[in-house]
């Protein structure tokens, strides 16, 4: 039972080692399918800083505005109200009655 438990742990020790070694050979990309994919993703991520659309047209900019403008009206959206956040929740305390022990002892 020991040597069985044993070699049980020595095989997931064996495979964490497998697979640590698989994931420091797959960071170096020697794929030029892969470096292209990189390199793009990074292209992406440097356009898209400021959190507008990457590389839309003016077109798509009125059409994406005409969208929220009729999400705002479904939904209740007022003027200045941004659609496209997401929502803020304030839950407030309920106010209770203080509990008069004095009351409760009288009334026995």
């Amino acid at each position: 039972m020991l040597t069985s438990s044993l070699l049980g742990g020595l095989r997931a020790a064996r495979s964490s080692v497998v697979i640590t070694r698989n994931l420091a050979a797959a960071q170096k990309t020697t794929d030029p399918i892969q470096q292209l994919f990189l390199d793009k993703i990074r292209e992406y991520k440097q356009k898209s800083a400021g959190g507008k659309l990457v590389d839309s047209s003016p077109a798509i900019q009125k059409e994406m505005q005409t969208e929220l403008e009729k999400l705002a009206k479904q939904y209740g959206g007022g003027s200045g109200v941004d659609m496209s956040a997401f929502p803020t929740f304030k839950f407030e305390e309920p106010k209770l009655d203080p509990i008069n022990e004095a009351d409760q002892v009288k009334a026995k």
